[in-house]
């Protein structure tokens, strides 16, 4: 399952960054952190703990069964969650948008990058997890 998609990524990542080899996108350990790496420049930390603080955010604003509908669509989102906390990301409830901001100011993400990482991740999520998810995650993060 994961060598799938690694090997989907890899063939579809090139059209967006064609700079990018297709050695270094078979050696990403997890698709989704090497997919915002690749496509927004962060690095695997910034990557990770910036996932891990929305899906914390998203998981403290909605109910249970509709935060694992959100879970479900993004594999290892525990592990996420476990590496926004561990990097210093999120060192309590986050709470709202400004606690999300203040988590990706703790991971050196600037503003600038704060604004094309949420939607990259968003859309991501949204996709994988159909519309229902998306519409979801629009109330949280809005």
């Amino acid at each position: 399952m994961t060598r799938r998609i690694v090997l989907l990524i890899a063939l579809l990542v090139p059209l967006a960054t064609p700079a990018q080899s297709l050695d270094s996108l078979l050696s990403m350990k997890d698709p989704f952190t090497g997919l915002m790496q690749s496509q927004l420049g962060v690095t695997e930390n910034q990557a990770a703990g910036g996932i891990g603080s929305m899906l914390i955010l998203a998981q403290e604003k909605l109910i249970k069964g509709d935060f694992d509908m959100v879970a479900q669509a993004v594999p290892g989102a525990n592990k996420y969650m476990a590496q926004a906390k561990s990097l210093g990301a999120v060192t309590g409830p986050v709470k709202d948008m400004k606690g999300l901001q203040a988590a990706f100011g703790r991971l050196a993400m600037s503003p600038e990058m704060q604004s094309k990482f949420m939607p990259a991740v968003t859309n991501y999520i949204g996709k994988a997890g159909g519309p229902t998810v998306q519409k979801l995650l629009a109330g949280v993060f809005k």
